[in-house]
């Protein structure tokens, strides 16, 4: 199972408070753990080592990277998505995928790519009984493609303690309707059947973030949940990753009082940090490489949650 499932840390000192801004003392240099295009990575952990899943590069439809520790080294073994699912573009990418396990030992590869029909963004899944794949496309109708959400991506699973599954997903908005949001939504244990209504988790409704909210990824410390997420345009160098804490996996999520991860906090050495997922005491995010900004790197820095607060270093 992977470890991302799942994430319970023990509590260090008194509970502080939720909406605190992180350290910012003896933060390390961020590692850089792959140095070519890697945007959107999704870090698994596993009996036979780490995988790591970026959206399309020139790597392949979902490009995929092993280690055998955590710090690496790291390298772009090959494409985890065999096939083009029926319903998308075969030409329009695949972005931000997540890899979790099903209890039958299954590993389900969830993407966002682009109907064929309209072009609009939507979810998918595909499975596989090995964790780097080949990923076999399940159905012909997207997973999620809510008309109202003008574009679903990002998708994002959760198994909580008693073993509900949930998976999360950013609806894009729109310029004249509801902004960007990001969701929560129960699985059946298959990883493919939805069940219940949706709930609403957070929305882009700070200045600073740009009406962009996106990349949902969640933790859960002692006592909390912590739901990281992506903001503003990831073009621009303000694009920053953020948290918000909450009583249960259902919410209602409360934003910190300012960003985590951001170009600033780590002192120039990540341009636009994003894409964030936590795995096994490690926080991995991308960032661009160089000024022309064409690809985006793997980078790691540890992670730990005193007070369920997270803090780096």
């Amino acid at each position: 199972m992977s470890i991302k499932s799942l994430v319970v840390v023990p509590v260090i000192v008194l509970l502080a408070a939720f909406t605190a801004c992180p350290a910012t003392a003896a933060i390390s240099a961020p590692r850089l753990l792959i140095g070519q295009d890697f945007p959107d990575p999704d870090v698994v952990k596993t009996p036979d080592g780490y995988f790591a899943f970026s959206t399309s590069t020139g790597s392949g439809r979902v490009p995929v990277a092993t280690a055998t520790a955590p710090e690496g080294p790291w390298r772009i073994t090959g494409d985890a998505l065999g096939a083009v699912p029926a319903w998308a573009k075969p030409d329009g990418g695949f972005w931000a995928p997540d890899v979790t396990q099903l209890p039958d030992g299954t590993f389900v590869l969830y993407f966002s790519g682009a109907r064929t029909a309209d072009g609009e963004m939507c979810l998918g899944a595909a499975t596989a009984s090995k964790p780097a794949g080949p990923y076999v496309p399940a159905g012909d109708q997207p997973l999620v493609c809510v008309p109202e959400d003008h574009g679903d991506i990002d998708p994002q699973t959760f198994i909580d303690a008693d073993g509900t599954r949930y998976l999360l997903y950013k609806s894009d908005g729109s310029a004249t309707g509801a902004p960007a949001a990001i969701w929560a939504q129960k699985v059946q244990a298959d990883g493919r059947t939805l069940a219940g209504p949706r709930t609403e988790l957070l929305r882009a409704d700070l200045t600073l973030e740009k009406a962009v909210v996106e990349a949902p990824s969640v933790v859960k410390t002692a006592s909390r949940f912590l739901l990281f997420y992506s903001a503003d345009t990831f073009q621009s160098s303000g694009y920053h990753t953020a948290y918000a804490s909450a009583p249960t996996a259902a919410g209602p999520f409360v934003k910190a009082d300012a960003p985590f991860l951001t170009t600033e906090l780590l002192g120039g050495k990540v341009d636009a940090p994003g894409g964030a997922d936590v795995v096994d005491g490690h926080i991995y995010f991308h960032g661009w490489l160089g000024g022309a900004r064409t690809a985006r790197g793997l980078y790691e820095l540890p992670i730990s949650f005193p007070g369920d607060v997270p803090q780096l270093g």
